[in-house]
């Protein structure tokens, strides 16, 4: 990973390049060892620029190689870890350089310039609808149904951006308390601004390889067990937003591949998506980790704590690391690979965890993405 943070210095190609060359130096490969390379960045309307996938291809690995990009919003980052599985899985190739950049920070025009232009030119488009309030409507529903407070989404960003403290990327580690975030402004009631997680610019990589290769370079690989994903319909108006089925439905396809029946007693840590405070909690109950409802109550009860029984988002999530939007689901694939080879440092859970999942969620709140990773590989 690079650092996230605001980077007026590095171009989009050369963020790229940072977080593909660590990646093939802790591999310790060269780029002639990679067999085809899979890039996830935002729509060239992010970022002002033409033929964007073009551009970066060559910083990503992609030069005179089989190469392919793909975007689905803030799902981005860990549906591009399942591009590439699929690509070694399918036995095309050996080996593959899967790299997630965003530069958040200098897009032109705003991203909300783009993203007005997605909804429903007759329904959605008059209200002027900007992404801040849609997410409100959809934590305001999530509360109503379930009587939650405020003071419990908020713990949310006061564990994660307290884990991102020994995270060495992160953006915007810190020790703040509820009373903290209740206090920072009101963007959209009811998200408070130190609940939405920062503008970031950033890439991520892994090297994937097939199993036998994978044995060759590595005394502990870390295993894909699974993969899933599941796209709903873009009229989120159409949907009751108290829970994500779509998020659901793709832990399913990812857990069956994996074996896991029991999720919350199989899976020894998670990576959920943080973009906003309210969205770790919804996203852990769409994965089968928290009853219905009940996600806020674990939280306040410590089971997601670092030491907990589960532990949630030990990297210090969005929220804390920072969200360059198509590198910030790839993050949570890294965290998991150093988490399952006890190498996360100061972050490092306790015990020794054999099975992780990370999730990612995007465009209108209708893209589930879930990748479900172990120290045991799998029997597909």
């Amino acid at each position: 990973m690079t650092k996230f943070m605001r980077r007026a210095l590095e171009t989009p190609k050369e963020l790229a390049w940072l977080a593909a060359k660590a990646a093939l130096d802790s591999a310790e490969m060269k780029l002639d060892q990679i067999d085809g390379a899979v890039l996830g960045s935002a729509p060239d309307a992010f970022d002002g620029m033409h033929m964007k996938g073009e551009y970066l291809a060559d910083g990503c690995g992609g030069w005179r190689k089989p190469y392919l990009r793909c975007y689905v919003g803030g799902g981005t980052g860990v549906y591009a870890v399942a591009q590439g599985w699929f690509q070694v899985a399918s036995g095309l190739f050996d080996t593959a350089l899967v790299v997630c950049e965003e530069k958040m920070s200098t897009c032109q025009p705003h991203p909300q310039a783009a993203f007005i232009s997605i909804f429903d030119p007759f329904t959605e488009q008059p209200l002027k609808p900007n992404l801040l309030w849609i997410f409100a409507l959809e934590q305001n529903r999530y509360m109503q149904t379930h009587h939650i407070t405020l003071e419990e989404i908020a713990r949310v960003s006061v564990k994660n951006k307290r884990n991102a403290l020994g995270h060495p990327s992160a953006q915007l580690g810190a020790e703040i308390t509820v009373k903290d975030v209740l206090a920072s402004e009101v963007m959209a009631w009811p998200v408070h601004r130190l609940m939405v997680s920062p503008t970031s610019d950033g890439a991520a990589a892994v090297v994937l390889a097939a199993g036998d290769v994978a044995r060759r370079l590595t005394s502990k690989p870390v295993w894909i067990q699974g993969v899933g994903w599941c796209l709903d319909t873009a009229y989120w108006t159409n949907r009751d937003l108290y829970y994500p089925e779509y998020v659901e439905k793709a832990a399913w396809m990812a857990y069956r591949m994996a074996g896991v029946k029991e999720p919350r007693r199989e899976i020894n840590i998670a990576e959920p998506y943080d973009p906003f405070a309210y969205k770790e909690l919804h996203h852990l109950e769409g994965l089968q980790l928290a009853p219905k409802g009940q996600a806020p109550k674990l939280l306040a009860d410590g089971v997601f704590d670092r030491d907990g029984d589960l532990p949630v988002t030990p990297s210090g999530g969005l929220l804390g690391v920072g969200n360059p939007i198509a590198a910030a689901g790839t993050m949570k694939i890294c965290e998991l690979f150093w988490q399952l080879r006890g190498e996360a440092g100061r972050r490092q859970v306790p015990g020794k965890p054999e099975r992780g999942v990370a999730q990612a969620w995007g465009d209108l709140m209708q893209v589930g993405t879930v990748v479900v990773v172990g120290t045991s590989e799998p029997k597909h």
